[in-house]
């Protein structure tokens, strides 16, 4: 399936002329109004700090060969136990200002984010100096993975979360410009239709609560126009293309820090790759865009929308030089082994929730069709590869499918005041969440992810649930919330109790805990070592965070 590219160049421009054009006849109106206005402004924010410990032994930390070769070649020079140390100490301080002024809205939002050193983290940039020892640079050069910088630099930044202007026309339409975030979605954990940015999970990988703290803000000009008629309102937006290469999809903390997935803490990804957004066929400064009707029919809430953007997770792009596999589309390859690059996807979505009677429950759907989803291939250990591929590891190079998303949620509240004592019915949520290959072939050696060589299934299947209990009239609140990888085994569970303490401060404790289901890769890149295994790679979701259980203590001081 297919959608010819003129219509794709045109979707973004029809959005913005349909908002101006049914804007235009009510202008006036709308700055009489405007003109009655005072000037007002608001300050808030928040100084917020993190504590996170580590429940288990970290295996990169552990050398059960000392002098030998371990994480699939790479020496450590550690042998130590790292449970109970802190892997995180972050403070935060926002600032939301907002401001109106002649019916125009205004709002700027800026975060600080500064971290303390740990005696963990200083083992892991210790650890990222060493490596395999491989010419990257000529003789002489830094290891494979190797990288003197402060590991600092993945968690110290100052951003501007939000810096944007609104501005109404007529009495129907509002038209938003500037840097902000735009949400088209209803699922929690994973995301169908919220595709229009990406997500910084590169300090805290899973799990923080509020995804406006993680999701990418990106410079758009954005408009909603109300057709009360209709009984729904058509949104719109088109991205010029002004942000950086690293506002475009998912980050994640490849640089060797506490979030990298095991077992490769310590391992300087970007050392041997670089991040790519100049592409021959997109690049970062492409104009991208998309279109959505929200409306309500017969008491229930519907969308449907299509959107044009970047693929949210990076695949790797092959140096045909250093991997001998062709580079996606002939492409020029900066990085030694590959580039991490976003092509550019179609999503086609809908999503219908409302209450049932009968359930006493609220039902939510969301389906989503994304055309070219870029998947790497190649499965097995790098170099030997399975199958037709000699490569593996997901370097053999990158293939484009079609893939099916679809979401079923169902929100309740439990009633256990009289069996647990809370204040009022406890909010419960069950999310099921499955993302299908469309035309799947086992021959096309399709990989979850790169660097792991792990075979791609047709179907993945999450099944997540949580429940909130609230007591002394919401003063104390404990959820607990379980999540399982229904297709490849393993899971989490976050136990937590969230406080308010006062008006002003707040304060949470909770517990991450994860289980591979015995599907981790104990070594890197599947090159064996003393702790490779019979089947190695064969990490699927949950091996990412395996052994990566954390014990997290959050306060918050709101003003």
């Amino acid at each position: 399936m297919k959608i010819e590219k003129s219509f794709k160049r045109a979707v973004p421009g029809l959005a913005i002329a349909a908002a101006l054009a049914m804007g235009m006849p009510a202008a006036h109106a709308g700055d009489d109004a405007a003109g009655a206005g005072d000037f007002k402004f608001a300050l808030s924010g928040y100084v917020r700090g993190w504590v996170s410990l580590n429940l288990e032994n970290q295996p990169e930390l552990k050398a059960k060969n000392q002098g030998g070769a371990t994480n699939g070649g790479v020496g450590t020079p550690f042998n130590k136990d790292s449970k109970w140390e802190a892997s995180m100490v972050r403070g935060s301080v926002l600032l939301d200002a907002d401001a109106s002024y002649m019916g125009l809205k205004f709002k700027t939002i800026v975060r600080g984010d500064k971290e303390y050193k740990t005696d963990y983290l200083k083992d892991l940039e210790k650890l990222r100096s060493v490596g395999q020892v491989v010419n990257t640079d000529g003789p002489g050069s830094k290891a494979l993975g190797g990288r003197a910088e402060s590991i600092m630099d993945n968690y110290n930044a100052f951003d501007f979360r939000e810096f944007w202007v609104e501005a109404p026309i007529g009495d129907r339409v509002t038209v938003k410009f500037g840097r902000q975030q735009l949400v088209w979605g209803e699922s929690d954990f994973f995301h169908a239709m919220d595709v229009v940015q990406g997500y910084d999970l590169s300090w805290r990988l899973f799990f923080e609560g509020e995804n406006e703290e993680w999701r990418k803000p990106l410079i758009l000009l954005s408009t909603k126009i109300r057709i009360p008629e209709a009984a729904g309102m058509i949104q719109a937006f088109i991205r010029p293309g002004w942000d950086r290469c690293s506002d475009i999809g998912n980050t994640y903390d490849i640089n060797g820090g506490r979030w990298f997935f095991q077992p490769y803490r310590g391992f300087n990804l970007s050392a041997i790759t670089t991040a790519d957004c100049d592409q021959k066929d997109w690049k970062q400064d492409d104009v991208t865009g998309g279109i959505r009707w929200q409306g309500e029919a017969f008491d229930v809430n519907y969308s449907l929308a299509y959107i044009n953007t970047f693929s949210a997770d990076p695949v790797a792009n092959p140096n045909p030089a250093n991997t001998g596999s062709a580079s996606f589309k002939g492409s020029t390859v900066k990085g030694y082994f590959f580039d991490r690059i976003h092509p550019k996807i179609d999503v086609l979505g809908a999503t219908v929730s409302g209450y049932s009677a009968l359930l006493d429950s609220v039902i939510s759907v969301e389906a989503s069709y994304t055309i070219d989803q870029p998947y790497n291939f190649g499965s097995g250990a790098f170099v030997g590869g399975n199958g037709p591929n000699v490569i593996g590891n997901g370097l053999s190079g990158i293939k484009l499918k079609d893939v099916v998303n679809v979401m079923l949620r169902m929100d309740h509240n439990l009633k256990l005041e009289e069996i647990l004592g809370t204040t009022r019915p406890s909010f419960s949520s069950i999310q099921l969440f499955d993302t299908m290959v469309v035309d799947y072939k086992r021959s096309e050696d399709l990989v979850r992810l790169f660097a792991y060589g792990s075979t791609l299934k047709e179907h993945n299947t999450i099944l997540t649930m949580f429940t909130v209990l609230n007591y002394m009239n919401d003063k104390i609140n404990p959820s607990f919330v379980l999540g399982f990888d229904l297709g490849n085994g393993g899971g989490f569970a976050i136990p937590a109790v969230a406080f308010t303490l006062n008006d002003n401060w707040v304060g949470k404790v909770e517990a991450d805990i994860f289980w591979s289901g015995g599907r981790s890769s104990t070594s890197q890149f599947g090159l064996g070592g003393p702790n490779a295994g019979p089947s190695q790679p064969r990490s699927q979701l949950f091996g990412y965070f395996d052994k990566s259980s954390q014990l997290v203590f959050r306060l918050t001081r709101q003003f």
